[in-house]
């Protein structure tokens, strides 16, 4: 789609929501205002299941990358999901990115850093495995900085009031849609979603914040696999392994029954992975654009 005038460079300009969309941002001015928290559990048998398959094959897939795959597919499929506000102004994303932190080394002494891919609608669970272990890869030569490390490490030798003024100006440009593409696609914070996987910290999911700083509309966590007695037919008591996600949204993008919709649509990807091994039929388009 063209860009017209109204639109940045990172989304297309709402004009056809309910009025009602229209007032919220003015009402809840931050993401913070506007937080609302799901909570779901995956039993992961098929999804153990299929990684066990897909390594035999040679492919380094882990749970990380089918919650990736999930959450780029419901992207493709419920587009309204890809939103975010800034300026008060409602905008539909004009591609699918995806953030996470990566610990370069796993000591308490080791460097993390943060990494923000760019997804295609059409990308199978295979597409998002090779990409993501791609960047994972570059990312922990413990020598190499992203980009996303040198502009912090720029920022970071400001004097602290040269350092607001310039986070100020900053947030003043993505207020008002004037912040540099080449800013942007370095932020993480200006992403579809945002991941964090603390399961390899030892340690349960968090509901954890959405910024206001940036575009983020989205926080998806997990952590560390446990176990739930269920009762079969005929009173039998069999154990699941099971994994819970806690899930973060800025509810100013889209009514709940659409977001409750796509968290039972994520869930049912979970459930079933197999899906994601195909491209989907068709990629929806946000109609309020």
């Amino acid at each position: 789609m063209k860009r017209r005038l109204r639109d940045r460079k990172d989304g297309y300009r709402l004009t056809k929501t309910d009025p009602f969309f229209r007032i919220i941002p003015h009402i809840m001015k931050d993401r913070s205002d506007a937080q609302v928290f799901f909570e779901e559990r995956i039993y992961l048998e098929n999804t153990r299941d299929l990684i066990r398959k897909l390594r035999k094959k040679g492919e380094r897939v882990g749970f990380l990358h089918i919650v990736i795959a999930a959450l780029v597919r419901i992207m493709s499929q419920k587009p309204k999901v890809n939103r975010f506000i800034s300026g008060k102004k409602a905008y539909a994303r004009n591609e699918i990115t995806i953030s996470l932190v990566v610990k370069k080394e796993m000591t308490q002494s080791g460097d993390e850093t943060t990494i923000k891919l760019k997804f295609d609608p059409n990308d199978t669970i295979l597409d998002v495995c090779h990409k993501l272990n791609n960047e994972i890869d570059k990312n922990k030569e413990t020598s190499g900085k992203n980009s996303a490390d040198k502009l912090a490490k720029i920022f970071s030798y400001m004097p602290n009031f040269l350092l607001s003024l310039s986070m100020g100006f900053i947030k003043f440009l993505d207020r008002h849609g004037w912040l540099p593409k080449t800013l942007i696609d370095v932020s993480p914070f200006h992403t579809s979603a945002f991941v964090t996987d603390l399961g390899s910290l030892g340690i349960k999911p968090v509901f954890h914040h959405i910024y206001n700083f940036g575009t983020t509309s989205i926080f998806l966590a997990f952590g560390m696999r446990s176990k739930e007695q269920i009762i079969e037919e005929g009173l039998t008591v069999t154990n699941k392994k099971v994994m819970d996600l806690k899930i973060v949204v800025d509810e100013r993008i889209v009514d709940g029954y659409y977001f409750a919709n796509a968290v039972k649509e994520v869930k049912r990807y979970l459930h079933n992975p197999q899906i994601l091994l195909e491209k989907p039929e068709k990629i929806y388009i946000d109609d309020e654009i």
